[in-house]
């Protein structure tokens, strides 16, 4: 039963009693002005109960589609198309032993996480068959929640990115040769690409990884996915203690990929982000530390072209001998009623992606999450409770999947980082291709974190890292070979560079920049040949050098040069593979070009394309009229209904380039920083934060999309932190109590 006060508590504030099973003692929320739940608990089984609760009030709908996401659950509410997703999460889901499972990721790991899926449950049965909007429109109920599912591993798959460009670049060096694939995609440090012994490039097709693309992608539902950190010691700053920034970039939902709250309890006082279907916080800061992270890169995972036997195909060649597949058998439910069977099968290496019977081979997937701590980001409950950098080194050991650049500060003044995440050894071959199952190509462990990168206050007094090659001068590991182009790191590092002292104000001002270096690096090819130019280029190419290679919204030389770069690569090389090229080496082959050939081909296509997006007007050209964002509820709405869930279009600043990263195909940004903190180590009420669109997930909540306005406009909002600081942006108390 719950039972509703409202009264005056302050002006803006007021409160709600919730009478709920499972509690053992009153718990307190009081929700911000910006919607951020602080949860004040006297026992930590209450505390993630209550965070539990929370998260399906705010979110039930996403957290239910992550749920049946990451079990396998989709066709249930999507239909036969499906299927094929719901196979692959079934078949990645965890299979050993759940008591090492759970003891990986911190010893009270089982107990927290069961707490906070009860506390989700007891929201659920709260609503007596009354669902949000989302679920009566596409006409299913929430699901109920075990433990379990909050360890599924699609999520950690999604950030496994290198099983993709194994593929991808076995097909290129098929249809364009090694040699060239080697010149326009080469790895970094760069090595030799090496076929691997029996690997045949002709059996190589996108076919094999149909499914397990579907099964990391988004989820729609009808009712009719780059990252900057930096931190600075007290050296570089007004006040003499640190500060951290983090923009972690992920795919730009609605409702967001982040879940803000602030977690008050015994052993618990931390503030910051997480997914919302998971307990604890990822990012963020406790009493004595703050944290962020970016995406390494390490290459966690492998592709096995398993030769099978003609006579029985659940037999799988290794190591010289016929053996037997495991094969499991499921029935999964779709929607109308219907059920499908699901066939399992496992080699050696892991879960068969995809089966070419013709051809006797199975494709197999060899990957970290496979392992006891396998699940992404559940390491951060230890993470989040260390209290100096000793501590923070023993859970990082811990943290698996996906890997991170973690930085870290404290409040005596220290700072570090670790790349952090399950290396692989591989002895013999790169991983940048799939490999012959049949024995020759086997892991040898993991790399102990103690021979990972890091640092620990370097007397440079500042660490950046934004996904590029972190690998540091002399590092003989071979963590990996694919990475971020540089750019936005060097912009980090440039802004960073010099004796000021710097403020939360100039952290906030290096979060929203928009400078391109790789503009300049292509105003530079301009400069040199802007001399022998023609009169038609010339004032083309002064145009561009009057250019502030800012990608701002106004500006139209940004929409030139972003249409621009799209074009030259066709005319630097006669084939196909072009388009591969990589933005590093795309550049670096401009820049060796005697003549400007090339800038001249490639010009007036660019503009050709331009004009049909834009029109003939040049002054027209802006490039937040080409350039915007749409926030696209996963719920497939009638067109009446559109308002009621989507937001957008906005125009959009940046590029993938910029540090203000604003990525995505056909010049709409998709993915870039949702959440932004800053942390002040001086004052944690002054830190600042934004979470795009909005804390909640209800459509009709005010705090639905009420950050996206100040989040366009590069505003931010505080964290408070301290007692008096939350009580002071309090609009809103709710009481949990026992029943």
């Amino acid at each position: 039963m719950r039972l509703l006060f409202l009264f005056s508590l302050a002006a803006t504030s007021w409160a709600e009693n919730v009478s709920l099973p499972g509690l053992r003692q009153p718990v307190e929320i009081l929700r911000d002005k910006w919607g951020v739940p602080h949860i004040y608990a006297k026992h930590s089984s209450d505390l993630f109960f209550a965070q539990g609760y929370v998260a399906a009030r705010d979110r039930l709908f996403q957290i239910d589609l992550w749920r049946r996401v990451n079990s396998g659950h989709l066709a249930e509410i999507l239909g036969p198309g499906a299927v094929a997703r719901d196979r692959i999460a079934r078949l990645v889901r965890f299979r050993g032993d759940w008591n090492k499972e759970w003891s990986v990721y911190s010893p009270d790991a089982k107990q927290i996480v069961t707490d906070f899926t009860r506390g989700i449950n007891a929201y659920i049965d709260s609503l007596q068959g009354r669902y949000p909007l989302e679920f009566r429109l596409a006409g299913y109920a929430p699901g109920k929640w075990v433990p379990e599912d909050c360890a599924a591993r699609v999520a950690g798959l999604l950030m496994t990115r290198n099983i993709p460009r194994e593929v991808d670049r076995a097909i290129d060096i098929r249809d364009h040769g090694l040699e060239t694939i080697q010149r326009i995609r080469p790895p970094d440090p760069f090595v030799r690409i090496d076929i691997p012994k029996g690997l045949d490039l002709k059996l190589i097709g996108q076919v094999i990884l149909r499914d397990f693309q579907a099964a990391i992608g988004n989820a729609r539902v009808d009712s009719e996915q780059g990252s900057n950190n930096w931190v600075v010691d007290g050296t570089r700053t007004v006040t003499g203690k640190p500060l951290l920034a983090n923009d972690p970039h992920r795919p730009m939902n609605i409702p967001s990929l982040r879940k803000t709250v602030h977690l008050v309890g015994p052993g618990w006082n931390v503030f910051g982000a997480g997914e919302p279907a998971l307990p604890g916080i990822a990012l963020g800061h406790n009493e004595e530390i703050a944290f962020g992270f970016t995406i390494v890169g390490i290459d966690q995972g492998d592709l096995y072209v398993e030769k099978l036997n003609p006579s029985n195909p659940d037999e799988y060649w290794h190591k010289g001998a016929w053996r037997k597949m495991t094969v499991e058998r499921e029935t999964i439910a779709v929607k109308g009623g219907r059920e499908e069977s699901a066939v399992l099968k496992f080699t050696v290496h892991g879960p068969v992606l995809y089966e070419d019977q013709s051809n006797r081979r199975a494709y197999a997937l060899r990957w970290v999450g496979a392992d006891p701590g396998g699940a992404g980001y559940l390491a951060a409950l230890g993470t989040s409770r260390a209290r100096n950098w000793r501590e923070f080194v023993k859970t990082v050991e811990n943290y698996y999947v996906p890997s991170e650049n973690i930085v870290y500060a404290d409040r005596s003044g220290n700072i570090g980082w670790i790349a952090s995440g399950l290396a692989p050894i591989r002895r013999n071959w790169t991983g940048l291709l799939p490999v012959p199952g049949e024995g020759d190509y086997e892991w040898s462990g993991y790399l102990p974190l103690k021979d990972h990168p890091m640092e620990y206050n370097p007397p440079r007094h500042y660490i950046a890292t934004a996904n590029h090659n972190i690998l540091p001068k002399g590092y003989t590991h071979p963590l990996g070979y694919e990475w971020a182009a540089p750019f936005r790191y060097q912009r980090v590092e440039e802004m960073l560079g010099g004796n000021a002292k710097l403020t939360v104000d100039d952290f906030v001002r290096m979060q929203q920049d928009v400078t391109n270096v790789l503009a300049r690096r292509f105003q530079n090819v301009i400069r040199r040949h802007a001399p022998k130019a023609s009169a038609e280029m010339k004032s083309v190419y002064e145009r561009m050098l009057r250019w502030d290679a800012r990608m701002s919204v106004d500006s139209v030389e940004a929409t030139i040069y972003a249409v621009w770069v799209t074009r030259y690569p066709e005319f630097l090389m006669n084939s196909p593979a072009a388009s591969r090229i990589d933005p590093v080496a795309a550049i670096a082959m401009l820049e060796g070009q005697k003549d400007d050939r090339v800038l001249r081909l490639s010009y007036p296509r660019a503009v050709e394309e331009i004009e049909r997006g834009l029109g003939k007007d040049p002054s027209q050209w802006n490039w937040g009229r080409l350039h915007t964002i749409r926030f696209e509820h996963p719920l497939r709405v009638k067109e009446q209904d559109s308002a009621k869930f989507h937001r957008g279009p906005l125009p959009r600043p940046g590029d993938g380039n910029t540090v203000n990263a604003a990525s995505g195909p056909n010049f709409r940004q998709t993915a870039g920083a949702s959440y932004r903190q800053i942390i002040d180590l001086a004052d944690w009420d002054r830190s600042v934060m934004t979470n795009v669109p909005g804390e909640s997930g209800d459509p009709g909540s005010k705090h639905y999309s009420d950050l996206l306005a100040d989040w366009a406009a590069g505003r931010y909002h505080p964290m408070p932190y301290s007692r008096k600081a939350v009580e002071a942006a309090m609009e809103e108390r709710i009481q949990l109590l026992p029943r």
